[in-house]
């Protein structure tokens, strides 16, 4: 398979010492630094903008792979590149009109992921699948850390796998929300390769053990 990447989510993180929290990633086996970004109003929460991103990016050595849990993310695209975005992820749900994002994001000179929520269809992304680089399952509703993983999208991750390997095998299926040691073998079993992991990491004792467990895995599955 495909060499797994994982992008442990700094919403789980200390902020009160980001910028350390930050180091152990660029000194750790993590491939990406995943950032969700929430207005309270798409999900019910709110986190952190483009100040702290551009923090962010004066200290990662790795590319941030940014989330935007945001209602009209057609706005930012430019302001999130400008703050040091690699990977711009929208939500499907969250957008008017899907191919014209898709190409403003990619125009704009970021790599493009669309993100669907847990009861969403993928039938939703079907015929702007050969245009993406990346998918965003959420294994969780999105607005919180911590929450329990939803098996049911294990099953959209199987689809979603299927339809990448007929029409664009370099796209990348990403997992986000309550991955642990137990879900991210069930996950990466039903095709996922990019592993987005909070408090499983940030909560650990020694951190660098959870990313290099969920790094090795594709040894394993």
């Amino acid at each position: 398979m495909t060499d797994l990447l994982v992008a442990p989510s700094i919403l789980a993180s200390d902020f009160g010492k980001l910028d350390k929290e930050i180091q152990m990633l660029n000194e750790s086996e993590a491939d990406w630094v995943h950032c969700d970004i929430m207005d309270g109003r798409f999900v019910p929460n709110i986190s952190f903008g483009i100040p702290v991103l551009k923090a962010v990016k004066k200290v990662s050595k790795k590319p941030l792979d940014v989330h935007l849990m945001i209602v009209e993310p057609e706005k930012y695209i430019t302001a999130f590149r400008d703050a040091g975005a690699d990977i711009l992820t929208v939500h499907v749900e969250a957008v008017s009109h899907l191919d014209r994002t898709v190409h403003a994001i990619k125009e704009a000179g970021m790599k493009v992921g669309l993100a669907l929520n847990p009861a969403t269809s993928v039938h939703s992304i079907q015929y702007v699948l050969s245009e993406i680089d990346l998918v965003l399952l959420m294994t969780v509703n999105p607005g919180f850390g911590g929450q329990s993983f939803i098996p049911y999208v294990n099953n959209k991750i199987k689809m979603v796998r299927e339809w990448a390997d007929r029409y664009n095998p370099a796209l990348r299926i990403e997992v986000d929300g309550g991955i642990n040691k137990e879900t991210s073998v069930e996950v990466v079993k039903a095709g996922a390769d990019t592993l987005v992991a909070g408090s499983y990491v940030f909560k650990a004792d020694n951190p660098f053990e959870p990313i290099s467990y969920l790094k090795g895995l594709s040894r394993l599955v």
